[in-house]
């Protein structure tokens, strides 16, 4: 079958996105090292310790819960499935940050988000 003239282009650039995922991931790289030098550099300046360190001591635990129902999986698109894979890494970010952190839970965790998770962001299981 002819494909479209967007079809094709759509190809040629998930292509080409493909092929410099590795010239991006090396970019990334560098630049975490850059930074890790840079804050590096600064703690020797100052000696005043990690910053986030002395900051996790102030955290005092929310006697909140969160739960996240995943049980709706089978009925969304991979799409969908994808938006709330990012919505759920950047809820567990945040409250690790915050200094009233919330219990955070994921019920009926499985399907297309479980493998979408195990595909794109293996560290989730280290998650407390």
């Amino acid at each position: 079958a002819a494909m479209s003239k967007r079809q094709r282009k759509k190809l040629l650039r998930q292509k080409q996105w493909e092929e410099q995922k590795d010239l991006r991931r090396q970019k990334r790289k560098e630049k975490r090292q850059k930074r890790k030098l840079e804050r590096q550099s600064k703690l020797d300046s100052n000696n005043e310790g990690n910053d986030r360190k002395r900051m996790r001591r102030e955290v005092v635990p929310s006697t909140l819960r969160l739960i996240v129902d995943c049980s709706f999986d089978d009925l969304m698109v991979l799409k969908d499935v994808k938006k709330l894979h990012k919505q759920i890494q950047r809820c567990y970010a945040e409250n690790r940050k915050a200094f009233h952190p919330v219990q955070f839970y994921l019920t009926s965790h499985g399907g297309q988000l479980k493998s979408n998770m195990n595909e794109n962001d293996k560290g989730w299981v280290n998650w407390k």
